[in-house]
């Protein structure tokens, strides 16, 4: 059996779409006859804090699902301070620097890529010990933190992440490019590189829709996800205009915004904007089955980013409202997904929403059978493994 390893800054009992991600792609490749291990942080994810069955521990080993599982120590945090934040990214990077260095490794490795260091790391200690490095990239970095002035044009860290960014392509076996902008921009650098489209689909192992739609009821609308900064959840909240409209948002998530989203929904004292915490992916997935329509934001257009809620509830059979531009936009509307908004256009986004109230419950119901089935034929995540797995990808 063909030994194969991960590197990921997010893994199970983790939660979001980072963490389901990587486990989809273990699971499937465990299914595919590969023994897979997996390197990750101890257990801190999206809180900053080290989960109970992980504190006072330097490593665990564990088995989850038949994947080996091996935590490195990592100083948590979500802090706002960036030497705070900095010292958190070192801890597990040193961690992963020290293990990859003195700990024996399969000859194929998969990185994901962001977190920027980290992939770093990965790539140059494997590129010295001669292993195939499979590089999979889910968004540009540092592009995408330009993009959301979270770094500086031109300064010196803008500067030392290029040269991190243009060190991984270089050095990497083959790229993995969840959207083909990725592909695109890898390109513009390195023309030669051998690139593949890795869709983040998801496998909910169903053959048909569970949904239900409620009679008599307000339309019911969802954000479920990260409530950080990229997403702009605060901002939809404070902008979205719902009064008079037979519908209702509800949130599920965690993350930087959280409080404030509390706070906003608390001061408003509103009757169709709920919060509802975070859920684990299972939970999520049984209390969606009632709901209607899956908002789908950033807070502006991320170059080579595509959401992966649009594959995640699209196969479940939802309609997605897309407020996010860029490649995912036109899944969405080529698809025949939904309905797609400008991003950071509040003003559309509202007549979206008006034309959205005036839908019956029958014509949800059409759309949502029809999306179902779209998405079993395009977002088959066994099919696009297959397809790698005969292209000698993995």
């Amino acid at each position: 059996m063909e030994e194969i390893l991960i590197i990921s800054n997010y893994y199970p009992p983790e939660k979001g779409a980072a963490a389901n991600r990587i486990e989809q792609l273990a699971l499937k490749l465990d299914k595919n006859k590969y023994k897979v291990s997996v390197i990750c942080p101890l257990g801190n994810y999206p809180k900053g804090e080290l989960f109970p069955e992980y504190k006072g521990k330097f490593s665990v080993t564990e088995n989850r699902d038949n994947i080996t599982v091996k935590r490195l120590w990592i100083y948590p945090s979500v802090s706002k301070n960036l030497l705070v934040r900095i010292i958190s990214v070192l801890s597990f990077s040193l961690s992963l620097f020290f293990y990859l260095l003195f700990k024996k490794t399969p000859k194929k490795v998969i990185v994901q890529s962001p977190p920027l260091l980290l992939s770093f790391i990965s790539v140059f200690v494997l590129s010295l010990k001669n292993k195939k490095i499979i590089l999979n990239i889910s968004d540009l970095w540092p592009l995408a933190a330009i993009e959301l002035n979270a770094l500086k044009a031109n300064s010196f860290s803008h500067k030392f992440s290029l040269f991190l960014e243009r060190f991984i392509y270089k050095k990497a076996t083959l790229i993995l490019g969840q959207s083909n902008e990725i592909i695109t921009h890898i390109h513009t650098i390195y023309p030669e590189k051998e690139c593949f489209l890795y869709r983040n689909f998801p496998d909910h192992n169903i053959s048909e829709s569970n949904l239900k739609t409620e009679e008599n009821k307000p339309i019911k609308l969802f954000y479920a996800g990260l409530l950080g900064i990229a997403q702009g959840v605060l901002e939809l909240c404070q902008n979205i205009d719902l009064k008079g409209l037979n519908l209702e948002l509800h949130l599920f998530g965690d993350g930087a915004e959280k409080l404030q989203i509390e706070a906003l929904i608390s001061s408003q004292n509103s009757t169709q904007l709920f919060f509802h915490g975070m859920l684990d992916r299972k939970e999520l997935h049984a209390q969606l089955q009632s709901f209607d329509i899956a908002i789908v934001p950033l807070k502006t257009r991320i170059y080579g980013s595509v959401p992966s809620k649009i594959f995640e509830y699209g196969s479940l059979g939802l309609p997605i409202l897309y407020f996010g531009g860029g490649e995912g936009e036109n899944i969405v509307a080529e698809d025949n997904l939904g309905w797609v908004a400008k991003v950071g256009n509040y003003l559309e986004l509202n007549e979206k929403l008006k034309e959205i109230a005036l839908l019956s419950k029958s014509e949800l119901d059409e759309m949502k059978k029809r999306i179902f089935y779209t998405a079993q034929q395009k977002f088959n995540l066994d099919n696009q493994m297959n397809d790698l797995i005969e292209k000698n990808v993995f």
